[in-house]
Parts: structure tokens; sequence; C-alpha cells
């Protein structure tokens, strides 16, 4: 059966981006560090159109997780890092360039109205001003039977948590302590979720944690 699955790093203190985000440093400051060890993998990669990278558990983990996707729900700040009116956000088509490296139809939550924006390589990019239940019915249609992924940023998780519309979170946990910045469960607590621990992949750099949502 489709699930919605929330996937995202996470400091081992909590922050799923450092404190100071702006344009240049869009994960905050010291937030480069959380992706490390994906930018090295051959799953990773491949999509950005890069040769070569490591075949490792890690690799394999995200490959199943690309796999299983058949459409993506993203914040506004994941998407492009503004806020405001689309006419005033200096990176209103988004941080990945023509050719995205998702493949699949991407809805991004958003407060302001826009056309749909076609990309190369099957990625397109829906705008929904009709909130997180509208943005995830477009994707489950869309998404043809397989699953809708939750990218970030930590705000759209949160929301979905919140509204009980996760089945699932996979966080990956980098050995990295980043002393402040953007919490994942900011402001959450017992009576918003239950989660029950499902499975625990470990390597090298990187600890692979899924969690079922109880409903």
């Amino acid at each position: 059966m489709p699930k919605v699955t929330a996937d995202i790093t996470m400091s081992v203190d909590g922050f799923v981006a450092g404190p100071d985000q702006t344009l240049e440093e869009p994960l905050g400051a010291g937030g480069e560090q959380l992706h490390e060890w994906a930018l090295r993998l051959a799953a990773w990669r491949r999509p950005h159109g890069l040769e070569g990278g490591e075949d490792d558990v890690d690799s394999e983990l995200v490959e199943e997780s690309l796999a299983a996707s058949g459409a993506v729900v993203m914040g506004r700040r994941m998407f492009s890092g503004g806020a405001g009116p689309w006419s005033d956000d200096a990176n209103a088509n988004g941080w990945w360039g023509d050719d995205p490296p998702f493949g699949v139809p991407v809805f991004v939550l958003t407060h302001h109205e826009r056309e749909t924006l076609p990309m190369e390589g099957g990625t397109s990019f829906t705008f929904v001003t009709g909130g997180i239940e509208s943005a995830l019915e477009q994707a489950r249609t869309a998404a043809r039977g397989k699953d809708v992924l939750i990218a970030g940023g930590a705000q759209a998780a949160q929301q979905y948590l919140k509204a009980g519309l996760l089945d699932e979170i996979q966080l990956h946990v980098a050995p990295v302590l980043l002393g402040g910045g953007v919490r994942l469960f900011e402001g959450l607590g017992p009576d918003d979720a239950k989660l029950e621990l499902e499975e625990v992949v470990e390597s090298s750099v990187v600890t692979h944690l899924r969690y079922r949502v109880e409903r």
C-alpha cells in the first residue's frame, strides 16, 4: 500500500538546518555538514547527472527510497529559499537548474499562486496554495500508486505529522552538532504523534532510523 513518508537528515542535537539561513547558505551556518554522507553516494550522484560515487548500504537505502516515490511535496523555502511574491524571489525557479534531480511531479506549498513549472527529466513543479491536504491529494494522484515523499523542510514535515497525514518518518542522523538552527520536532509533543521504531540501519558515516507513525 502506498505510504506518505517524510525523509530528512538531522544532526545528533536535533537540527535539520543550522542558524542564520540565507540564499548563500540555505542550510544555515554549518548545515551543509548534514548532507556530506549523501553527496558521496552513487544513488545521489546519478540523479544529479554526476558519475561515480560509492555503492554501499547508504546508497542502497537512498536508491530504494527514490524508486518507491512517485511524487514529492516540499515547502516553499526548500524550493527556493524565498517567502514572498514570486516576482521578488531571486531564486524563483528553484535550486536545481533546468534538469532537477527528482524525475517526478513535485508539489510546492506556498501562499502565492503561480503556473505549473515543467522542467527536464520528468520533473514538474506545481505550486499549491490550498494547504497541505490539497497538496497531498494532488501528489497521491500524480504518484500513480507509489509513495508520496514529504521532502521538507522542517515546517512541512511538522504540519503533516501534526495533521496525522504521515505514515512513516525516515531520519538520517549525521554525527554532527550544530548547536542551533531549525529543529525538526520544534513545538511538537506526545499529543501530536506517537512513533514506533521499525528499523535501524548503521554505517560508518550516518545512522538511518525508520519510524512508523501510529494513528
